[in-house]
C-alpha cells in the first residue's frame, strides 16, 4: 500500500485553493451534471471486502489523518484486522515519530479550533453515531461557496467549517437549484429553492466513477473502525453456525437410535 501524508499545512493549502478557485469556477464551466437524486446516494459498506478496508485506510491517513485521529484503533490492529504486513505498516502508514503500538491520532495542534473554528471531531464512533449513508453524502456534496470562509459548502451540512480537502481528486463543482411552489398559509403558494443538480466547473484528477469508489472505500474504512471486533464476529459466526449444525446432526442420529425401539 502507498500513501501520501498529508499534515495540517495541506489542509490550509487546500483551504486556500477553495478559496482561489471558487472566483473563477464559472469561467470553467464544463456543463457536466450528476446527483439529481443525492439523497438516494447510498454508501453500501461492506466491512468483509478487506480489499476496500485497505484502500480506505491508505486513503484516511492520507487525506484524514491530518486533521482527525481515531483514538480507540491502534495501528497494530489495524494492521492485524486488515492483514497489512508490519513492513508496509511501517513504512506506508504510520506517521513519523509514531509505532504500531500507538493510537491513530492525528499531529493536528490545539490551534485548530482558531482555523476552522471548532476543533476538527475524533472519528472513531462517527459511522456508528451518523451512518455510513450520511458520511458517504457529505463527503461527495462539497461545492462551491464564494461566500464562505474556505470557498465551499456542503449540502448535507449547511455552513461546514472543513475544507474540501478532496477537490484535486474530484474536481470543483456548483450546486444548481430549482424554484419550487409549496402550499403556504391560508391557501396562499410560497416559492422555495430546491437543489437539482451539481454541475461540475473544473475537473479533477478522478473520474467521477474513481471518485465515487474512493469515497465508498473511505466511508467503508471509518465503518470498520466504529466496530473492529465486527470482523472476528463475522468470521467466528460461520464456524459457530457450522457447528451447531454438526451438533444438531448428531443429536438427532442419537435421538433416533435411542428411541428406534419405542412404539
Amino acid at each position: 500500500m502507498r500513501t501520501k501524508r498529508r499534515g495540517w499545512a495541506s489542509v490550509l493549502l487546500a483551504a486556500a485553493l477553495g478559496v482561489t478557485l471558487a472566483g473563477g469556477a464559472q469561467a470553467a464551466e464544463t456543463g457536466a451534471t450528476f446527483g439529481t437524486h443525492w439523497q438516494d446516494w447510498r454508501a453500501h459498506a461492506d466491512v468483509a471486502d478487506l480489499a476496500s478496508l485497505q484502500r480506505g485506510a491508505r486513503d484516511f491517513v492520507g487525506y484524514c489523518l491530518g486533521c482527525h485521529s481515531l483514538r480507540y484503533e491502534r495501528w497494530s490492529r489495524l494492521g492485524k484486522d486488515l492483514k497489512i504486513p508490519p513492513d508496509v505498516l511501517k513504512k506506508d502508514l504510520i506517521p513519523p515519530g509514531q509505532n504500531a503500538r500507538d493510537y491513530m491520532m492525528s499531529p493536528m495542534t490545539a490551534d485548530a479550533a482558531k482555523w476552522f473554528g471548532k476543533q476538527p471531531p475524533d472519528l472513531s464512533l462517527i459511522a456508528r453515531y451518523r451512518g455510513t449513508n450520511y458520511l458517504y453524502r457529505y463527503l461527495e456534496t462539497f461545492y462551491v461557496d464564494s461566500g464562505r470562509p474556505t470557498g465551499v459548502n456542503n449540502l448535507v451540512y449547511p455552513s461546514v467549517a472543513m475544507p474540501d480537502v478532496l477537490s484535486s481528486l474530484e474536481g470543483l463543482k456548483v450546486a444548481v437549484y430549482r424554484t419550487v411552489e409549496v402550499p403556504g398559509p391560508h391557501g396562499t403558494r410560497i416559492k422555495r429553492q430546491v437543489f437539482a443538480h451539481f454541475r461540475q466547473v473544473a475537473p479533477g484528477s478522478m473520474t467521477r466513477e474513481q471518485f465515487n469508489q474512493f469515497v465508498h472505500d473511505t466511508v467503508n474504512f471509518l465503518d470498520y473502525v466504529s466496530d473492529p471486533p465486527r470482523l472476528q464476529r463475522h468470521r467466528l459466526g460461520v464456524w459457530v453456525v457450522l457447528f451447531l449444525m454438526v451438533f444438531t446432526t448428531l443429536a438427532w442420529l442419537l435421538y433416533r437410535e435411542y428411541w428406534k425401539d419405542v412404539r
